[in-house]
């Protein structure tokens, strides 16, 4: 009897090659470097990289184009990445609390930990009075949450995505 695929395996990684991993750099970097001078960039003819782009995007390697917004400029001047142990008799609620969170417009990254930890958060806030507000508000005052801990975030930098730098 043949064996039935698992829906719960992790997919293999796309097989990429050396100009596929400086295009997705490349776009990483700026997604809207124009065709041409991304070929140009990888030494391609244009319409090569169309097509490689393309693959990439069909194979799944690339999933969405972004626009990176700087909080500052919309107020948020700080930010803070809040852990979260939730109480042993509650976890039949993570997914519950995740899709609550998830909605909360501080919240820029939600996490779901291995670990002592369940969640980390990264929140983006006007000041410390909001960060200390989305704390109560959001986790204290849950029941379920047995444990927050809070860091203010000094500086954050983005990195290049793993395996974008080297080939594995």
């Amino acid at each position: 009897m043949p064996a039935l695929p698992n829906d719960d395996a992790p997919a293999a990684p796309a097989q990429l090659d050396a100009i596929d991993r400086e295009i997705i750099a490349l776009l990483h970097e700026n997604a809207r470097i124009p065709n041409v001078e991304l070929a140009r960039a990888v030494g391609v003819s244009p319409s090569t990289c169309l097509a490689r782009v393309r693959s990439l995007r069909e194979r799944g390697v690339i999933t969405r184009y972004t626009a990176e917004i700087d909080p500052a400029a919309l107020g948020f001047t700080l930010q803070a990445l809040v852990s979260v142990r939730i109480r042993p008799g509650a976890r039949h609620l993570m997914e519950q609390i995740s899709d609550e969170l998830r909605r909360e417009p501080e919240v820029a990254q939600l996490f779901f930990l291995g670990g002592t930890e369940d969640f980390l958060i990264h929140v983006r806030v006007r000041d410390s009075a909001h960060v200390r507000q989305f704390v109560l508000k959001n986790l204290s005052a849950n029941p379920a949450v047995a444990l927050t801990e809070t860091h203010l975030v000094f500086e954050h930098h983005t990195a290049l995505s793993a395996g974008l730098r080297t080939p594995l």
